[in-house]
């Protein structure tokens, strides 16, 4: 293992709709820290890695915590995370050949991103997710229904793609992480009440059509917002401490009260944050979001 102890500090390594950078220090202040500090708490668990903005920084930050189990029911991120953590040079060598082989074709990138986007499609490389990432449409990702990834090309004329400092970051961090690929439910067997848990779902949409990327070919209807719900209440029951975060619906409809409906034994508080990625200049500013603690 990489001796970290000298190297940059490691940040999520994709673009990731919904990454919650902009609100790490909003969610830092809602940590339960004095059992963080006690010991009472030493083991995180995240069902929605996503991006792992959240995970990097808590991992960083509070040396107290002990074990990490981050889940995603993405297997194309979460195959990623696991190669990084167990072979990061590899995945830099292959990395490296794209990033190269990219900023040499001036005049053919998008014929060059569309073959590595076929290739992907045939082998679910981790370089070639992290290749396509850093150089599609607004760093989308997006699989039809046959779980083929489909994002447009992107327009950079010198994108950073192979971040190879960060990667080996990285790694060192998740080597006291297990990484899983399955439902959020599956990450019950790990929570205890010596537990802190963080839920960051893809958000219950705002209105009919503000749901614009699928990370699974399955994707998150409200019966899944649902069931979210009632594992919350199944593990605040085993003594376990949570925070979620979710979209506000008040921004579109104030009679909508699902929140306080299905998490009313629980703090909500409300959040401003940034929209970044709308097709739309319109859609994009400060909406409110949603954060939900059990204590």
């Amino acid at each position: 293992m990489r001796n970290t102890l000298f190297a940059i500090r490691a940040k999520p390594f994709l673009k990731w709709a919904g990454g919650k950078t902009q609100l790490l220090s909003k969610i830092d202040r809602r940590l339960p820290k004095e059992d963080i500090r006690t010991g009472q708490i030493d083991t995180y668990v995240e069902p929605f890695v996503g991006g792992g903005a959240v995970f990097f920084h808590i991992s960083q930050k509070y040396s107290e915590f002990k074990h990490f189990f981050l889940f995603d029911i993405n297997k194309d991120l979460v195959n990623c995370f696991n190669q990084i953590k167990t072979d990061v040079e590899t995945l830099i060598s292959e990395l490296s050949f794209l990033e190269a082989e990219f900023l040499r074709k001036r005049s053919g990138r998008k014929d060059f991103y569309y073959e590595i986007r076929n290739r992907f499609n045939a082998d679910r490389s981790p370089a070639k997710l992290i290749f396509l990432n850093k150089t599609c449409y607004n760093g989308l990702y997006r699989v039809n229904r046959k779980d083929e990834f489909n994002v447009p090309s992107g327009d950079y004329k010198k994108p950073t793609i192979c971040d190879e400092d960060n990667l080996r970051s990285v790694s060192g961090v998740l080597q006291n992480a297990e990484i899983i690929c399955g439902d959020f439910t599956e990450s019950k067997q790990y929570i205890s009440n010596h537990s802190f848990v963080y839920f960051d779902p893809p958000y219950r949409p705002l209105s009919p059509t503000a749901s614009f990327t699928s990370y699974s070919k399955d994707n998150f209807p409200e019966q899944d917002q649902i069931r979210l719900a009632e594992f919350c209440k199944c593990i605040n029951a085993n003594g376990a401490k949570f925070l979620l975060s979710n979209s506000d619906p008040k921004n579109e409809n104030p009679a909508d009260h699902f929140f306080e409906d299905h998490y009313k034994p629980f703090a909500i508080d409300m959040v401003k944050a940034a929209r970044f990625i709308n097709c739309k200049a319109a859609g994009r500013g400060q909406i409110n979001e949603l954060l939900i603690t059990n204590y």
